[in-house]
């Protein structure tokens, strides 16, 4: 008998994530079955009013994936991830027995357990739910957090530079300073593919490996459940 591996519905507000998804699923997922679902309105709007703003819409999407089939339901844009994870709570998904997850939460529990912590974004919106995630995965001994946001890399990434976007956040990673027991994170999942490219020494952290995996698992565990 061959096991279910599920339906994964993705929440993208980029069309960049879906190749990069695609791509680790066919190297570590086979049989995976990804839903893709763009729409980078969410973000445009959510930096202009804030998350909350788009949190009726970001319901709206997590309900139709469930009643598409969805066995599991994965938000890669990290300043939708909190209002994601707060919808299903509310009902949105969670009612259908659907787990909803934001992609960056296995990296905050890696990222948690070290002893300081620099998260680097291209957005400045990225910033408050990345160190908010932080705080809810490090419990009573949280690391010391420093921020940076990589000035003008944003801009690259929308011009279609996806290049020179890397580079620049690599080369921003590098220059910061290098602290004992410290690990940086990638906190946008567009920013993935700079880690390779840093040489700095401390570990580079970025969100879609970690979080697919941990998506697929609850996919598959669904799968098996309908099954």
């Amino acid at each position: 008998m061959v096991t279910p591996v599920g339906t994964l519905a993705l929440l993208h507000t980029s069309p960049v994530h879906v190749p990069v998804f695609d791509a680790l699923r066919d190297r570590h997922h086979p049989g995976l079955v990804l839903r893709h679902l763009v729409d980078e309105d969410l973000l445009v709007r959510a930096r202009e009013a804030g998350p909350g703003a788009v949190a009726g819409a970001v319901a709206a999407v997590l309900a139709g994936a469930v009643a598409d089939g969805a066995d599991a339901v994965l938000c890669t844009c990290s300043t939708l991830g909190g209002v994601a994870e707060g919808a299903a709570a509310e009902g949105t998904a969670a009612s259908s027995g659907v787990p909803v997850l934001r992609v960056d939460r296995p990296m905050a529990a890696r990222a948690a357990r070290a002893r300081h912590v620099l998260v680097v974004a291209a957005l400045r919106s990225t910033l408050e739910p990345t160190l908010a995630l932080l705080a809810e995965e490090s419990g009573p001994h949280a690391p010391s957090v420093a921020t940076l946001v990589v000035e003008g890399a944003w801009e690259r990434f929308e011009a279609g530079d996806r290049e020179g976007y890397l580079d620049a956040v690599a080369e921003a990673v590098d220059r910061a300073p290098v602290t004992e027991g410290g690990v940086v994170v990638l906190a946008q999942a567009s920013m993935a593919d700079a880690a390779g490219r840093a040489s700095t020494l401390m570990p580079v952290l970025s969100s879609p490996r970690l979080g697919l995996a941990a998506a697929a698992k609850a996919a598959r565990t669904g799968a098996v459940g309908r099954g």
